[in-house]
């Protein structure tokens, strides 16, 4: 994968993300794939019981602890 970090805003677009995406090899997607597969099962184990999930909608707040 390439390592390079960028602080232009136009990286974030979702045509920059998919074009950093189609630009990986289809090992690295598969890679990416069972990554946050392990994480969303690391993260909520019951997540495959849920079936016909439905969509959150409204706003979310993101908290984290300040560093120091």
């Amino acid at each position: 994968m390439n390592k390079v970090v960028s602080h232009n805003r136009n990286d974030e677009s979702p045509e920059a993300k998919a074009r950093w995406f189609q630009s990986l090899s289809l090992a690295e997607r598969m890679d990416l794939l069972c990554f946050f597969t392990d994480l969303i099962l690391s993260n909520n184990q019951t997540i495959l019981e849920n079936k016909n999930a439905e969509p959150t909608w409204g706003s979310f707040r993101v908290v984290s602890k300040a560093p120091g």
